[in-house]
């Protein structure tokens, strides 16, 4: 027997998930998990068993449900379902997944789409943030085809604003939870720092490394991943996150001069394998990091002048354009990005009965 489950499947930003009502889910958390696992076939390396796409950046859930809190319509947690272990983890937020869930809200009638333009707030449930997205809405009806492109997908596509105005700390309880703009962590100068995402950023060069190696060269470097995971079980408990041995943040960036006219050159483990781009808050937190004076991010970067900073973060397949608005102080105020997602199926994805029952 079989238990059949409404679902979507959606492209958001350069990532690919399952997204799913709060109410199609079990409320109690093992159970829940143990059917994510199912959906998406883990653990298998392949996910053969699942709709997973054996890679992190396809196996991704998002859980949504119409919000009780004041000026909110939706609330979303975001779940990583681990490929190779039984594990699903909400210890951080994806934006690229954020970027289908405006668009998942109308279509599920969650929220009243607009003639032409929607804008949809929403909760994020693994931060306590809020971000504002806006959907094009002609006749009513989530808009999927337009003319934004975004590196790391093919073709074109309605463009989703993203504004957030509440990123700092959201994670570690401070933009600079070392208290530091700078550590020196096993001989490395590294900037830890969560506007959106807890990362740690660190010289390519300092490593030995180019910082423009492919994805490929970087997963078979065992010895440059090795180094980079020591830094990150140091740096854990210093960033407020404790033992992050089984935790998938922080995430890891190498970072060097832009080669494509962009304002920095990246590299991200997420955390024990290499992004085929970069995360969406983390290209957040990276673009911060390089309006830091002293840090190593601003030592390769190239800045814009202004109040309103609109940056390229260059990554392995192009750039993700972010805009920083800064006080007279230099401090970040707001973080906007640009995604796009595509609705890919809707209906019913089946698991076994036996997904949600309690391990024997």
């Amino acid at each position: 027997m079989q238990r059949a489950i409404p679902c979507f499947q959606m492209r958001g930003g350069t990532s690919k998930g399952a997204y799913f009502l709060a109410s199609d889910l079990p409320d109690e958390v093992g159970a829940r998990d143990r059917i994510l696992l199912a959906v998406m076939g883990s653990p298998d390396k392949r996910q053969i068993d699942g709709i997973g796409g054996a890679d992190p950046l396809t196996s991704k859930v998002a859980i949504v449900s119409r919000s009780s809190r004041p000026g909110i319509d939706v609330d979303y947690l975001f779940c990583q379902v681990w490929v190779d272990k039984a594990e699903v983890s909400t210890q951080q937020n994806c934006g690229n997944i954020l970027a289908g869930v405006a668009p998942f809200a109308i279509e599920r009638g969650l929220v009243a789409a607009c003639d032409g333009e929607t804008k949809v707030r929403i909760f994020m449930v693994n931060t306590n943030q809020t971000v504002t997205a806006t959907i094009k809405t002609p006749g009513k009806r989530a808009e999927y085809d337009g003319d934004a492109a975004i590196d790391g997908v093919p073709g074109t596509a309605a463009p989703i604003p993203l504004s957030f105005a509440d990123t700092a700390g959201s994670t570690c309880g401070a933009l600079l939870p070392t208290g530091r703009a700078v550590d020196v962590v096993n001989g490395v100068r590294v900037t830890c720092i969560d506007n959106g995402m807890p990362v740690v950023v660190m010289r390519a060069d300092q490593m030995g490394r180019t910082g423009y190696e492919t994805r490929e060269a970087l997963d078979d470097d065992a010895e440059l991943k090795a180094r980079v995971e020591a830094i990150r079980l140091a740096v854990g408990p210093m960033m407020n996150l404790g033992d992050v041995t089984d935790k998938t943040v922080p995430k890891m960036i190498l970072v060097a001069p832009a080669r494509d006219g962009g304002t920095v050159s990246t590299r991200s483990f997420i955390p024990h394998r290499a992004h085929a781009t970069i995360g969406v808050f983390a290209a957040l937190s990276v673009a911060t990091a390089c309006l830091l004076p002293e840090g190593p991010a601003s030592e390769v970067a190239s800045v814009p002048e202004g109040a309103r900073k609109r940056m390229l973060v260059e990554h392995p397949t192009g750039a993700s354009p972010v805009s920083l608005a800064v006080n007279d102080a230099g401090e970040v105020t707001e973080g906007a990005i640009i995604s796009t997602a595509r609705l890919l199926f809707s209906g019913q994805v089946h698991v076994p009965e036996r997904a949600d029952a309690k391990p024997v």
